[in-house]
């Protein structure tokens, strides 16, 4: 049982948002600098708070572990009706969040969604705000536990990396939908060039779900090169993915968890962008970090399609060598 007081923040349910609400969450820590602040996440996204500084505690999102926080004021940030009345099941006596789904009579604060576009971090944020919460930078920031670290370069060099080798993480999969994912063909050819022309070793990241994806980008891979090219799809904890992710020079992914979660670990990341929106979704990053952002500028994106009922142009466009010279630009500034 934890100690009673404090405030429980509902996350959100997928990776990706769940980092771009890191500055939200971190705008709650300054604000109730003395209180208690627990995380009330999903199993797939629990361990990310687990690599944030100033949080107490993570908890399962059900009404038994909220309860037993003894918080007096849950900050719900998804929108749901069923988030809401968890809350409610939960018996915290305050509950702030958005008045979304029909669940305005079950929150204490109900605050109004904002009626512009808006970067999906800047959305968490305009919440806290109106609560009456002072806004920091909009910027995210993990740390990495040693242990983490150690079990990333063991898994690493268990499949094949020699630390001499220059590391490039590629995240070629997305849970969304396969309108969202860079073309398997881009990718070969991408990882035949950084091994043969830059002998760098690619490392291939994802889910389970991913797993064929990957197991079949590196088979089409040149046989001198697939030594080079590491499958460790459904390998990796979160926290691993993010060590392993923190040991290379560079980050390719695809609109993804992967990709929020890199930039986020401080990975320079080459972030590619098919029929979903930059502008709501870039990945953030501290200062010191470059992101670049990818896209193919044809007339039907973004759709936000899950599956494009055309050609795939918005992705097909956007050659293995516009992302091999986006890593060669990073490589020169970190030169």
């Amino acid at each position: 049982m934890s100690e009673p007081g404090g405030i429980v923040v509902l996350a959100p349910n997928w990776l990706g948002d769940a980092v771009m609400a890191l500055p939200a969450v971190a705008d709650l820590r300054r604000h109730f600098s003395h209180e208690r602040l627990v995380i009330a996440a999903r199993a797939s996204v629990s361990s990310l708070f687990t690599l944030v500084p100033g949080i107490d505690a993570v908890v399962s999102a059900d009404a038994s572990s909220i309860r037993g926080t003894g918080a007096t004021v849950a900050v719900l940030f998804p929108n749901s009706f069923a988030s809401a009345w968890l809350v409610k099941r939960s018996r915290v006596p305050e509950r702030w969040g958005y008045s979304a789904d029909l669940r305005r009579l079950i929150l204490t604060r109900a605050i109004r969604r904002p009626g512009t576009p808006m970067h999906q971090s800047e959305y968490y944020q305009h919440l806290v705000r109106a609560l009456g919460i002072e806004n920091g930078p909009r910027e995210t920031a993990l740390t990495i536990p040693s242990d983490s670290l150690h079990d990333a370069r063991r898994l690493l060099t268990e499949h094949g990396w020699n630390p001499q080798s220059a590391l490039v993480v590629l995240a070629p999969g997305a849970a969304y939908g396969k309108a969202k994912q860079w073309i398997p063909t881009h990718v070969v050819r991408l990882t035949t060039d950084l091994v043969r022309e830059r002998r760098m070793t690619c490392a291939l990241v994802g889910s389970r779900g991913d797993a064929a994806t990957i197991r079949a980008i590196r088979s089409a891979a040149p046989a001198d090169c697939q030594p080079w090219i590491l499958d460790l799809a459904g390998l990796t904890t979160l926290p691993v993915l993010a060590a392993v992710m923190s040991l290379a020079s560079t980050c390719v992914s695809n609109d993804s968890g992967a990709m929020h979660l890199a930039a986020a670990a401080g990975v320079p990341t080459v972030a590619i962008f098919g029929p979903t929106n930059e502008r709501a979704t870039a990945p953030l990053a501290r200062p010191d970090v470059t992101i670049k952002v990818l896209t193919n500028p044809v007339w039907c994106r973004p759709c936000m399609l899950r599956e494009c009922p055309i050609d795939h142009r918005c992705m097909t466009g956007i050659e293995p060598g516009h992302v091999l010279a986006a890593i060669d630009r990073i490589s020169r500034a970190l030169a």
